[in-house]
């Protein structure tokens, strides 16, 4: 069962990612990291390393604290 934690972080980065009109695909090329990956993030059953959320912020174009901001 899924952190809630993670629950949050990996909702919010898929709402950023669809902002962007982005695919899980097409970010993980971006960020280097494997569609996989952020499927699990997303999915709150990864904890995501902190190196790779820098990753997803630089290939989201936000600030690192963005992807902990909630709404």
């Amino acid at each position: 069962m899924a952190d809630k934690d993670l629950l949050a972080f990996g909702q919010h980065l898929k709402e950023l990612r669809l902002a962007q009109g982005l695919s899980q695909e097409q970010l993980g090329l971006i960020a280097e990291l494997d569609r996989t990956y952020i499927s699990g993030i997303e999915r709150g059953v990864r904890n995501v390393s902190l190196s790779n959320i820098f990753r997803l912020a630089r290939a989201l174009d936000v600030p690192a604290s963005a992807l902990f901001e909630s709404e």
